[in-house]
């Protein structure tokens, strides 16, 4: 019979008495005795440990050396709390393993030795300290700024890591410092104003804009988040501070683009406005453009109709001249207004020929001649009858037909339009030079703006768009326009034409 069975009765008394779990092993480490609490704390009934080898309450993974540890400390017969320095773990009857605390004391009965383990389930506490652990955590390595400062005196009492690598002091330097030393916007006063809602409970949390001082005496906007907390009766302010300076510059650049933005729908505005004007003014020159041939065609139909007599033949002619005149142009405006509605639609194909230009610069200064005026003539370029051209023949004589006619017109009678024609490289070049009204200086930079007509060329036809028709299509075929002129004296158009466009 094992020998600590005799004084079992009284270890029964004692044991129950006590809260802690009470296991005794004998030198074999077998399980002599256990009480009620370390029955309930395992998970075992009444007496089921009795007789079993200690490893049973022990997890496998710590279960290797632990029979030579406890044969060392029963051999040394001292007192000692188990598992100094690491975390000890019980494994319960279910398998499930949970903390634990144990004291180790040595003793002998009847020249037996036993060991009396005290053990106590720490899963509760051991579940606290590592929240405890998570939040202090948090804390430390928060990417934020978090000063804990004292209520009534204000400093410091702690501070994380993000707090220290901005601001540049040191724990122990803020230790004796208010946030009055990093808060050159505030004073003493001030600053006991700012947070009073806090301290009277009237407010439960704070947020203000402020700025920081570091170390260095460099400053930087920051956002603050202040809250009043307790420890152990003591009233803190616990401070998390938002460094704002990306966000102050982003603010920043995004007013800076809203004005930018305000200022280009102004412009855009002012020129709707200015569109809608030109429009306005362009539909009243439409209206003049059509009526005014109209009229005249009407009024040479009238009058050819009164010479209906063979030697009146000459008379007859002249007026139906004027209508074939009229019609063209009338024709030449329709041309032109088609031209924009597919070229802003997009619908606009092209189809390039191989032709002479010839073909094009004769008929184009054959239709000229009905437009002329008394004593007005178009000097013809030489040598071009052996100059081809590979490209859309309709633009070729739109661009040629708005030229020649607008010489034509802003020139006045006894004057001539000079076409010259030549082949540069790999680029034709057609220059129209008359002898007109020319352009203000000052308006030039418009020329080529749709609906724009210099004011000295107000009293004569047109809709000031053949221009700019002219330059759209010569952009979109890799061709350019040029000019120079001198009002008064006359204007001189250039365009340039790759010959080998396809």
């Amino acid at each position: 019979m094992d020998a600590f069975k005799k004084g079992s009765n009284i270890f029964k008394i004692l044991s129950e008495a006590v809260s802690e779990g009470i296991i005794i092993v004998n030198s074999s480490h077998i399980i002599v005795e256990t009480n009620d609490s370390a029955n309930q704390i395992f998970g075992y009934e009444k007496e089921e440990l009795i007789g079993q080898h200690l490893d049973i309450l022990i997890p496998n993974q710590y279960r290797h050396g632990h029979d030579k540890h406890v044969a060392g400390f029963m051999k040394k017969g001292q007192k000692r709390q188990m598992g100094r320095g690491r975390d000890l773990y019980g494994c319960r009857k279910d398998g499930s393993e949970f903390p634990v605390e144990a004291g180790l004391n040595p003793f002998s009965v009847y020249d037996s030795n036993y060991v009396m383990a005290l053990v106590i389930d720490i899963s509760v506490r051991k579940k606290a300290e590592q929240e405890l652990q998570h939040w202090a955590n948090i804390f430390n390595e928060s990417l934020n700024e978090i000063f804990i400062f004292d209520s009534k005196s204000l400093q410091f009492l702690n501070v994380n890591k993000g707090a220290l690598k901005n601001i540049g002091y040191s724990l122990e330097e803020l230790k004796t410092m208010t946030p009055l030393n990093i808060k050159p916007d505030f004073d003493r006063i001030q600053f006991i104003e700012k947070i009073k809602p806090l301290l009277n409970d009237s407010l439960d949390k704070l947020k203000f804009n402020t700025i920081h001082k570091r170390k260095d005496g460099t400053i930087y906007p920051v956002e603050v988040h202040l809250q009043k907390s307790s420890l152990r009766e003591n009233d803190m302010l616990v401070a998390i501070i938002l460094d704002i300076t990306e966000q102050e510059k982003y603010t920043q650049k995004l007013e800076e683009t809203v004005d930018q933005r305000t200022h280009q729908l102004q412009k855009a505005l002012t020129k709707e406005k200015e569109l809608g004007e030109l429009k306005t003014k362009f539909l009243s020159l439409v209206a003049h453009e059509f009526k005014t041939p109209l009229s005249g065609i009407m009024t040479s139909a009238t009058l050819a109709g009164k010479y209906p007599k063979e030697e009146q033949q000459v008379k007859r002619e002249k007026h139906l001249k004027t209508i074939r005149g009229k019609v063209k142009y009338l024709n030449n405006i329709i041309n032109d207004f088609l031209s924009i509605e597919r070229l802003e639609s997009g619908k606009f194909n092209y189809s390039f020929t191989n032709f002479p230009i010839s073909k094009v610069v004769n008929e184009v200064i054959y239709d000229a001649n009905m437009l002329l005026k008394e004593n007005q003539h178009i000097e013809y370029p030489d040598h071009i009858d052996s100059i081809y051209l590979n490209f859309d023949e309709k633009i070729l004589e739109l661009i040629l037909t708005n030229l020649i006619n607008n010489a034509i017109k802003y020139s006045s009678e006894d004057s001539t339009v000079y076409i010259v024609a030549e082949e540069i490289d790999d680029t034709l070049a057609f220059s129209i030079r008359d002898e007109g009204i020319g352009i203000p200086e000052t308006e030039q930079k418009h020329i080529f703006n749709r609906y724009f007509r210099a004011e000295n060329a107000l009293l004569n036809q047109g809709t000031g768009i053949g221009l700019n028709i002219v330059k759209t299509h010569l952009e979109n075929l890799g061709g350019t326009i040029t000019f120079t002129s001198t009002e008064g004296e006359g204007s001189v158009f250039k365009v340039k034409i790759p010959s080998k466009t396809s």
